[in-house]
């Protein structure tokens, strides 16, 4: 006789402490409907969301909170049939107060069985207009409390004592969290979070808040019981009995780690189209200077070619290599903002590393200087890569040029590589020993024109060609640097999928033949004809495609060099692609400074970039023989 007693106590107390567990929720409207959509009781969380007293609301039908639009689309019968097949039902949308204005509600259905039969939904709606994370009171007699904080799944809904111990649990909180009732009750609510916040105290500092606030509401990492982490919304509100006086917590979770994702993934999208529209505005302006600063170029490193055969003073011989150095010099800053801006026209072979570096071997230990050691280390069955082997090497070069500067005492530099197979890619490091770089200037390294280096020191271009050569090769590249330690840049490029291409370097040489040279800028015209008949051809020279055809038609013709951007209806990709249907055995040669229209030419013609060497010239010419 007493333990029934103690149980009916116990009984009591439990069915007290949901009352009053829902009596201390206010933000929430917590009710029931019976099995066709009627209102069995209602709480004052509703009151205050809807404006309807109990007495004026129970027994209507609850579709009197829709808008006429909604119930014009069947909307709250869809929303019980929708609960009862799935066990759930879950939206957002307009609702309508008593006096006819809106509020935008978070809602929450849930059927509710009795021994396997329906007995009606247990409904929480939550006015998220000014999103006010809240809880919802119910005056509804102590078992319908608790059936329907029970039936709710898809929140923890659950109580606290004043010292923060679990003293009841939900199915939405074995759900979210993995704890059954007898696993949790009688715990502490800190072992919810993360390590990180137990250590700083953040679990009591809530409770804290909520009783000198009246209210508590946060979003954070949360634990599971099998140690999994999610992002929760959290409200915790003091629960006070008729005195005034602390009786616990009412504690409201819920799992919200899919929209913290989606959010996630809408501020990645954000700053990729960021990172795309800034690539494209230097593109368009480095574009829309590089042929005609190229042009400028070539008709001065031409130039050099004609008079360096004339000059033979020391003073002037050594102004010319200087003029020759400054022309280099401009020709390679236009072709790192280029391939910053991925406008550059590649041109991928497929190359063996081993090989490749030890070529360059020696123009990498003259840029290091002595004070710096260097050291290969790759493998002979590291893959071959597919990219354009002037930009590897140049790029190769601002990478150890730039570890050079970041060892003024001296050091050692690896250059080392490895197969990376998830990704079909190629690895290729290069670590130096030097002063390390700060976490937010390693953020800045890639971007254009920024630089630590004085004035006069640097263009902030090294590492822009980089990573401009890296993604448009069809890899990455990124920073590892550890201050005082040193730095390590390790670009990922693809693997070659083709054997090995012949490295063609064919020394100047004398040509043969009448070379029809099509170029709409006259000072460049009169550059390249010199160098032509330099090399020994004879050349016939057309301003732009119309004028090239007609002579074209004369016959005498061996070779077409012709500019790709010009004036008229016709560029020199069109003009190549015309002659190639007239005569499919005719060699062509394309020449341009810029053209956004290379990537129409495909492995269709070779392509010259200005400005370019007479030894350039000359071999690709002898290519086409």
């Amino acid at each position: 006789m007493a333990g029934s007693k103690k149980n009916e106590r116990n009984l009591y107390e439990s069915e007290r402490n949901f009352r009053l567990l829902v009596e201390g929720i206010t933000d929430y409207a917590i009710y029931m409907l019976d099995p066709k959509g009627h209102v069995t009781n209602w709480n004052r969380g509703a009151e205050r969301i809807k404006g309807y007293r109990a007495k004026d609301i129970v027994g209507k039908h609850f579709s009197v909170f829709y808008t006429p639009e909604d119930l014009a689309a069947d909307l709250p019968r869809r929303a019980l049939e929708t609960a009862l097949k799935d066990k759930h039902f879950l939206a957002e949308g307009w609702r309508v107060r008593k006096d006819g204005t809106r509020f935008f509600a978070s809602v929450v259905i849930d059927p509710i069985f009795e021994k396997r039969k329906l007995v009606g939904f247990a409904k929480i709606t939550r006015d998220i207009t000014e999103r006010q994370n809240a809880l919802s009171d119910l005056s509804n007699s102590e078992n319908q409390f608790k059936t329907l904080v029970g039936g709710v799944t898809d929140y923890a809904l659950y109580m606290l004592d004043p010292t923060g111990v679990v003293s009841n649990w939900n199915a939405g909180g074995k759900r979210i969290k993995g704890y059954s009732t007898e696993e949790i009750v009688g715990q502490h609510f800190s072992r919810f979070y993360t390590p990180a916040d137990q250590a700083a105290g953040k679990p009591a500092r809530a409770l804290k808040t909520a009783v000198e606030t009246g209210h508590y509401d946060e979003e954070g990492w949360r634990v599971r019981k099998d140690g999994s982490f999610f992002w929760a919304s959290v409200v915790i509100d003091p629960i006070r009995n008729d005195a005034g006086e602390l009786i616990g917590f009412a504690k409201i979770t819920r799992d919200i780690s899919e929209r913290k994702q989606a959010q996630e993934r809408l501020l990645a999208m954000q700053r990729q189209l960021a990172e795309s529209q800034k690539f494209d505005a230097l593109g368009q302006l480095t574009g829309g200077i590089a042929h005609d600063f190229n042009n400028l170029l070539m008709i001065i490193s031409g130039s050099i070619h004609t008079i360096r055969k004339d000059i033979t003073g020391e003073k002037a011989v050594k102004a010319l290599q200087s003029i020759e150095g400054a022309s280099q010099r401009a020709a390679a800053l236009t072709r790192q903002l280029l391939t910053f801006a991925r406008r550059q026209n590649l041109q991928p072979q497929s190359i063996k590393l081993t090989e490749r570096l030890d070529v360059l071997r020696e123009v990498l230990n003259s840029g290091l200087g002595s004070a710096v050691s260097l050291m290969i280390d790759v493998a002979d069955d590291v893959w071959n890569i597919a990219v354009d082997p002037n930009e590897f090497e140049i790029a190769l070069v601002n990478l150890v040029v730039n570890a050079r500067d970041a060892m003024p005492e001296g050091g050692s530099l690896i250059i080392s590589a490895k197969n990376i197979p998830e990704k079909d890619q190629v690895a290729i490091s290069v670590e130096d020993t030097g002063v390390g770089i700060p976490d937010d200037i390693a953020a800045k390294v890639f971007d254009p024109f920024f630089t630590t280096k004085a004035v006069g020191k640097g263009t902030g271009l090294g590492l822009s060609q980089v990573h401009g050569f890296a993604h448009q090769a069809g890899g990455t590249v990124g920073i590892r640097s550890i201050l005082g330690s040193g730095t390590t840049i390790t670009m990922c490029l693809p693997r070659a999928a083709t054997p090995l291409t012949p490295d063609h370097e064919l020394a100047s040489s004398k040509g043969s033949g009448t070379v029809l040279l099509v170029e709409d800028n006259p000072e460049v015209a009169t550059v390249s004809i010199g160098l032509l008949e330099q090399l020994g051809y004879t050349v016939r020279w057309a301003a732009d495609a119309s004028a090239a055809l007609a002579e074209f038609e004369k016959d005498g013709i061996d070779i077409v060099f012709s500019d790709i951007v010009m004036p008229g209806k016709m560029d020199g990709i069109g003009l190549a692609k015309t002659l190639r249907d007239k005569n499919p055995r005719i060699p062509i040669l394309l020449m341009t400074g810029y053209s956004s229209s290379t990537n129409e030419v495909g492995s269709q013609f070779p392509i010259l970039r200005k400005p370019y060497q007479l030894h350039e010239l000359s071999r690709e010419l002898q290519k086409l023989a």
